[in-house]
């Protein structure tokens, strides 16, 4: 009695298999990758300028940086769902200012009542973004960028010809601004806790997790009982009252404030994410690549001025690395493609 041969397996994938497995992995070591690059463009200004490396000036750039990376928080949940918030700019502008009115007014209020003041006016501006592009079904792109340009003219009415000056900022506010915790700036070491906590509720909460599915098939996601329009919702709000925050610190870093406060913030804020591995179609990336990024602008935009060079490198370079890294992020999306239909296409020999 003969042996029945088994099938034989044949597929034509390896090659885009392969593929896909390498821009896999260096997409999930982004990253370290990263990092990496924050720690050769400062060892490398450093040789330009051996004063870069003090510890004042590593203090100076991790404080800068607090604004956009808590920033870059709540722009990583919006996208990841495969949204975008263009207001955060405006908003934490009108918060500033709106902090800065109330010390004006009172300078003896209460350090909780101007965080829940920023946070409040911030989480107000998303809610409505929220509402609009839920309920109406606006595409977010098309409300925030009217909401850009809304709330940025609010602050300039209200605040044409009205500067906030340091006098009236009490020093418990402005000592934040400079205050060191083991020589790590306060300001940083308070956004880095909210961003591992974002991060972790992403990752380890229903509710976090169920923003990757929404990015990845938003029609999927409604079929699977996922409240797409609630969750959507909410991270509009957190990346809201995120940037109301971020008003509150800027005015404790700067001690003034006019209605010009946080001009083009949305666009750095949108690159340092992209750059930090969250596809701007949704669906992947993760906080701690975001604020990377972020972190990553900031030391190239600091090492310019180290440098001596032009600061309009510091936009060219933005730009460039956006374009880099959504080619990057598409290259991604069509190798997985080509692979997924390659092993779809499998045969079988007899």
């Amino acid at each position: 009695m003969s042996a029945t041969k088994a099938p034989e397996l044949v597929t034509h994938s390896a090659p885009a298999a392969r593929q896909h497995r390498v821009a896999e992995t260096i997409s999930r070591f982004r990253p370290a990758v990263i990092a990496l690059l924050i720690l050769l463009i400062f060892g490398g200004t450093t040789i330009k300028n051996s004063s870069f490396d003090g510890l004042s000036n590593i203090q100076a750039i991790l404080s800068i940086s607090a604004v956009y990376l808590l920033l870059s928080v709540g722009e990583t949940m919006v996208i990841v769902t495969r949204n975008v918030d263009l207001s955060v700019g405006s908003t934490l502008g009108l918060s500033a200012f709106a902090v800065g009115e109330i010390y004006n007014h009172d300078p003896h209020m209460t350090m909780v009542v101007i965080l829940l003041a920023g946070i409040g006016i911030g989480a107000f501006c998303g809610a409505i973004i929220g509402l609009i592009t839920t309920v109406a079904r606006v595409p977010s792109l098309v409300v925030t960028l009217a909401a850009l340009y809304i709330i940025r003219g609010l602050d300039n009415i209200v605040g044409s010809g009205v500067q906030i000056e340091p006098s009236v900022i009490p020093h418990s506010l402005v000592s934040l601004g400079y205050s060191t915790v083991i020589g790590i700036p306060w300001l940083f070491v308070l956004v880095v806790v909210v961003a591992l906590a974002a991060g972790f509720w992403m990752r380890s909460f229903p509710a976090g997790r169920e923003l990757y599915a929404i990015g990845s098939d938003p029609e999927a996601a409604v079929l699977a009982g996922i409240p797409v329009a609630r969750r959507v919702f909410t991270v509009f709000v957190i990346s809201g009252a995120l940037a109301g925050l971020g008003g509150v610190i800027f005015l404790a870093q700067q001690a003034t404030v006019d209605s010009t406060a946080g001009t083009g913030y949305e666009l750095v804020i949108v690159t340092a994410v992209v750059v930090g591995g969250v596809a701007i179609f949704g669906g992947s990336g993760s906080v701690i690549g975001a604020v990377l990024g972020a972190l990553l602008l900031q030391v190239i935009n600091q090492a310019l001025v180290a440098a001596q060079i032009s600061a309009f490198w510091d936009s060219a370079i933005a730009g460039a690395m956006l374009l880099a890294a959504i080619s990057f992020d598409r290259l991604i999306s069509f190798r997985a493609s080509r692979a997924l239909v390659a092993t779809e296409g499998v045969s079988y020999v007899e």
